[in-house]
């Protein structure tokens, strides 16, 4: 069996995944080095009013049953990443773990999220920020389908009040109540190192986005900091109007000129 890269890639009509071609793309040269399935989910399960697509990942085991793939790890990964064409294999670093790279980047909306989610949902309970993974980026296998279980679960049974409380905090959608889980069922979680999933790149200096930046307009320091690009929380507007469609696009062509998009990916079915 081989270990598999799942990239959910919705078209919600907003523009949003007009670039994420190429982050599968490069998932796709990625996934060749290593001998792994790339597998990408393009149809929804549920009406995202109804369930955030971040929600909907958690599907995983049914939608990989249900087109009869078999696997050892997966990793599940979002679309707004892009992976550097020497990235090691990071599925030999796990110890066959519920793995994930801490979510370094705004603490204000960690802890905001944090005691606001704990506060509401989870008798006040608190998680501590150290230990909180970034949802972007999971390694799992089939010990942890019981938990992805779980997860369902309990989105079903407080669907409404989950709703209520991602537009009210307007945070996260899953991704803290993920890590509250984690610890509530005693998941052995094994926390990456942060190259897997650099995440929070403006906010780390990493791309120039206007005359304000004292550094060159180059991404030297960008693929010297890690192996996975996530481009995640970069303002809409900046003086340059650099989105993360126009980001994911630029380090694609610069990283990967010599590659035809979209050579070696499997669409899936949802049952």
């Amino acid at each position: 069996m081989k270990n598999v890269v799942f990239i959910p890639n919705i078209d919600l009509g907003n523009g949003r995944n007009n670039s994420y071609h190429y982050s599968i793309d490069s998932w796709s040269n990625w996934c060749d080095l290593y001998d792994c399935e790339l597998l990408v989910w393009e149809d929804l399960l549920f009406p995202i009013e109804q369930m955030k697509i971040t929600w909907q990942r958690y599907y995983l085991f049914d939608i990989l049953d249900a087109n009869k793939i078999e696997y050892d790890q997966i990793l599940m990964v979002d679309a707004d990443t892009i992976v550097h064409p020497d990235c090691p294999n990071f599925f030999t670093e796990t110890d066959r773990k519920y793995c994930g790279v801490m979510n370094n980047g705004d603490y204000e909306w960690v802890m905001r999220s944090i005691r606001g989610f704990g506060d509401i949902l989870f008798e006040g309970k608190r998680i501590k920020p150290w230990n909180y993974i970034n949802g972007g980026f999971q390694i799992v296998n089939e010990t942890h389908k019981d938990f992805f279980s779980e997860m369902k679960g309990y989105y079903l049974e407080n669907q409404d009040k989950i709703i209520e409380t991602i537009k009210e905090l307007r945070t996260a959608t899953d991704q803290t109540i993920l890590n509250f889980m984690l610890v509530e069922h005693n998941i052995d979680v094994k926390i990456l190192p942060q190259c897997y999933n650099l995440s929070d790149l403006w906010r780390k200096n990493l791309l120039y986005v206007g005359e304000g930046c004292w550094w060159e307009d180059d991404l030297i320091n960008l693929y010297n900091s890690g192996w996975v690009y996530h481009f995640n929380a970069i303002p809409k507007n900046t003086e340059l109007d650099r989105d993360a469609n126009y980001w994911i696009l630029r380090i694609y062509k610069e990283l990967y000129s010599y590659r035809r998009p979209n050579e070696g990916s499997i669409l899936l079915r949802n049952g």
